[in-house]
């Protein structure tokens, strides 16, 4: 049956990341990552700047090994050997690691939002091989550097008296450490927002503990997060903030996970609540601002990194006790994170006969092709603008792959008694299941068997009232129990399908600073209105032709057109 609507497929999302992890990197210098790409320029280009061997070669590490993890088939092996490589090297004073001395470059230093992208690369790498010494002695060493370098506040002294801090209270005097002088408080990031930055760290802290019982990142991520929810009043008591979304959220990922470990509820009430509000300023879809109340919501854009940050938290927050969140990792997923990946480039102006900068800073070659699979740092509900500045952003193409690796991972997640519950509806199939939707076209979902048990389908609202559940084709009663619809035991190689009625329904919302009006089918947006450009989102009935810009709509400017406050927002 030929489908009308596109349909998600994480897979083919993989294979395009796979194209951009790989292909957007310098193989002169061992395929350092290319952070800036211009694909508005005529011709485009790709541009290396300072921190794609900082937080990108830790971040574009995480994004391969998940997008080969989706694949299984080990392609991008060799590019991930060479993220590997600039990871374990340039370490310095401190324990912290700094990035090396390119022609791009500046000031040699160390940015610890950046450390936040580092130590959980250097987890993940120790999650694939555990006996990886050379990273263990690294990560470890990162730990202890940090936690010396922390002020650790222990009496209040105020007019009334002095006072015993009831817990420890960390926090790092600066964002940034100089390789060559340390903590110089003349000297800053510019971004601001420090205490919620830094503490971005959290997350790795926590997975650290969580795999090797390391005491000093347990107490490490205690002491930022006693500060970060205590003195620093960055969150009111409805934890709300103004600011950086991508930090704020990445930290109650931390908080969530290290609420685990320390039964601190506070910290566990923190992190939903920082969702929450954040979700309160997103679209149903998971279209997420990057600012919270720091701009006008009609000047907002999506960074991508906000969207991995609220599926990764949706997440934990399922893992701590609130299923609910799993509808929001369903419909996130499938539609503004699938949006923001860059799947064409006919409108890219190409010239593969100009040669690269001498200084090997700029590349022409090939941009359009080399670009198939990154991602938006700043689109629209309705649409990426590729004049804007990070419409394709280098954090994002490491970050995205990330969620869409949970996405994968938590499609089917085995139960209590032998349940195989169905969270997320996509074509997946494993060892001991196979799992197909219909979505957009029906509203189906099925899961084949390949062991006795018994098969659940998460209930979503776009399910309606009434649907039926088939096993090998017959109408069969099922069980509704802990918001799962449960099927009888099933044999070895049968199927429970869940079928019920699918409507093309229009649902306005307010997002953006504007009204939108998405048109849904089941879980997934098909289109939406007003319609938008450069790149125009949400085409996704295939009967109709979608629009496509041509090289002359595309605005072409240059690098010095972004000015010094949008360069520092990498």
């Amino acid at each position: 049956m030929k489908d009308r609507y596109k349909h998600f497929d994480p897979r083919a999302m993989a294979e395009r990341s796979l194209n951009y992890l790989t292909r957007m990197t310098d193989p002169a210098n061992d395929h350092l990552p290319y952070w800036l790409i211009l694909p508005n320029k005529k011709p485009a280009e790709a541009a290396h700047c300072r921190v794609d061997d900082a937080e990108l070669v830790a971040s574009w590490y995480e994004g391969l090994d998940a997008t080969m993890k989706i694949l299984g088939d080990g392609r991008g092996a060799d590019v991930l050997a060479s993220f590997r490589r600039f990871l374990l090297r340039s370490w310095g004073p401190a324990g912290l690691r700094y990035h090396e001395k390119y022609p791009w470059t500046h000031t040699m230093h160390s940015s610890f939002h950046e450390m936040g992208y580092v130590l959980s690369a250097l987890d993940r790498i120790l999650r694939n091989d555990p006996d990886d010494a050379e990273t263990e002695k690294r990560t470890a060493g990162l730990v202890r550097g940090m936690r010396k370098l922390v002020i650790e506040r222990k009496v209040r002294t105020f007019w009334s008296g002095d006072f015993t801090e009831t817990w420890a209270d960390y926090e790092f005097p600066n964002d940034v450490y100089l390789l060559d002088g340390g903590f110089d408080l003349s000297r800053h990031t510019g971004r601001g927002e420090q205490c919620i930055r830094n503490a971005v760290v959290m997350e790795g802290l926590a997975d650290r503990y969580a795999a090797t019982g390391d005491e000093v990142a347990l107490d490490l991520a205690s002491g930022l997060a006693a500060s970060l929810l205590g003195q620093s009043r960055y969150f009111n008591w409805k934890r709300e903030f103004m600011g950086h979304v991508h930090s704020s959220v990445w930290v109650a990922v931390g908080l969530a996970k290290l609420s685990r470990f320390t039964g601190d509820k506070r910290q566990l009430d923190a992190a939903k609540g920082i969702y929450d509000y954040a979700r309160s300023l997103s679209s149903s879809f998971g279209w997420v601002p990057e600012y919270a109340q720091w701009h006008p919501m009609t000047e907002e854009h999506c960074e991508t990194c906000c969207i991995k940050d609220m599926i990764a938290c949706a997440r934990e927050l399922v893992r701590s006790g609130y299923p609910e969140y799993w509808e929001d990792i369903n419909l996130f997923a499938r539609n503004q994170l699938a949006e923001n990946q860059i799947d064409s480039a006919t409108y890219v102006v190409c010239d593969n006969s100009k040669p690269d900068s001498p200084d090997g800073s700029i590349t022409y070659h090939d941009i359009g092709g080399r670009m198939i699979g990154g991602f938006t740092g700043g689109s629209l509900p309705n649409s990426i603008s590729i004049s804007k500045f990070r419409s394709i952003a280098g954090c994002c193409g490491g970050t995205a792959p990330q969620a869409l690796q949970i996405v994968w991972e938590s499609a089917v997640t085995k139960e209590k008694g032998g349940i195989y519950a169905v969270n997320i509806p996509l074509d997946r199939e494993t060892t001991e299941w196979k799992l197909a939707s219909r979505y957009p076209d029906e509203g189906s979902v099925a899961l084949t068997l390949k062991r006795a048990g018994r098969a659940a389908f998460r209930k979503y609202k776009y399910m309606g009232r009434n649907p039926k559940l088939f096993v090998d084709g017959v109408e069969t009663p099922f069980e509704e129990k802990d918001g799962l619809l449960v099927s009888p035991r099933l044999a070895k190689g049968q199927t429970a399908e869940l079928r019920h009625t699918v409507r093309t329904v229009t649902r306005p919302e307010h997002v953006a600073g504007r009204i939108y009006k998405p048109v849904w089918r089941g879980p997934d947006v098909i289109d939406i209105s007003p319609r938008g450009e450069h790149l125009r989102l949400y085409q996704r009935d295939l009967t109709k032709r979608p629009y496509m810009p041509k090289p002359s709509d595309v605005t072409s400017v240059t690098a010095a057109n972004y000015g010094p406050t949008q360069q520092k927002r990498t």
